[in-house]
């Protein structure tokens, strides 16, 4: 398909049984003009798929990771639009029509990107929860280094659409990271790109037990310190939104059964922010004992 409005890419690695529904995902959109990219970071087993007016499969022979297999699928694409989805999430079919029906009617000044919200359900398709983005961030902001508005979330960052143009001439994804990816993507877009939040779901995160980069103790801290040393001047920036980031780095060790780690994030959460950090850390603590 020669010049389609949007591509929608997805890296996949060795998720042979959950690849499928999220290209059937993609392939579902209620827009007549798109294409949607499958790149294969060199899967065990290739990537076998129906054939498709709107597909394209790549075959990579060896790994780029998922920063690098996006990549390969941004360089690829026709669209001037484009998205990126997760091997093991799915969009709902609205998801690309109202994203660009956004963006056509912003008044905002050029280049904007939007997102959008997302549930997260399970095996079953229940919904576990629900997030929303933050309505606007300027160009110029700082996006998860922001100060976020009650009931918003930042991890909305997979249901970007942007001009393919935006990605490359900020660099692209940096392929040194293999957790992270999209928070470090973000802190060179925004400053280069207004973000436009919108208030509805577009897309399914898919909570299963299967492998995880995320899951990944080691790969998690090792892009976590990476992303810090690369951005440090900006964290330093924002003390307050600094800790709360370290906090929650430390509240996903402990739920990965790592209380050690989890405290050494807490006290160095101290160091950065003391006031904002006891407040937020006796806070929660109070809320838990309420609930018993």
């Amino acid at each position: 398909m020669s010049n389609p409005l949007i591509s929608i890419i997805i890296p996949t690695h060795n998720r042979p049984e959950l690849l499928p529904r999220a290209v059937e995902s993609a392939l579902a959109q209620t827009l007549d003009d798109f294409e949607v990219i499958v790149v294969d970071d060199a899967s065990t087993e290739l990537v076998q798929l129906p054939e498709h007016p709107r597909l394209r499969l790549i075959r990579l022979d060896q790994s780029h990771g998922g920063a690098g297999a996006r990549n390969v699928g941004t360089k690829a694409a026709q669209g001037r639009w484009i998205t990126y989805l997760d091997d093991d999430d799915r969009l709902l079919p609205h998801m690309a029509a109202v994203s660009l029906d956004a963006l056509s009617r912003t008044q905002l000044p050029t280049p904007v990107g939007v997102i959008s919200g997302i549930e997260v359900v399970d095996a079953e398709d229940k919904v576990i929860s629900k997030r929303l983005p933050p309505p606007l961030r300027p160009k110029g902001a700082h996006f998860s280094l922001e100060k976020l508005e009650p009931g918003k979330s930042y991890n909305t960052k997979q249901t970007l659409v942007v001009e393919r143009d935006v990605i490359l001439k900020i660099g692209s994804w940096d392929e040194a990271f293999r957790s992270r990816v999209h928070s470090e993507l973000f802190f060179r877009l925004n400053p280069a790109c207004s973000i436009l939040g919108l208030p509805t779901i577009t897309y399914q995160m898919y909570a299963h037990q299967e492998n995880r980069v995320s899951r990944n103790p080691t790969l998690r801290q090792e892009s976590f310190n990476r992303l810090i040393r690369k951005h440090e001047s900006l964290f330093k920036a924002h003390p307050k939104m600094f800790a709360d980031f370290i906090l929650e780095n430390a509240r996903k060790y402990y739920e990965m059964g790592q209380p050690g780690v989890a405290v050494s994030h807490i006290l160095w959460a101290i160091q950065i922010h003391p006031r904002y950090t006891f407040r937020k850390v006796t806070g929660e603590f109070q809320e838990k004992l309420k609930q018993r």
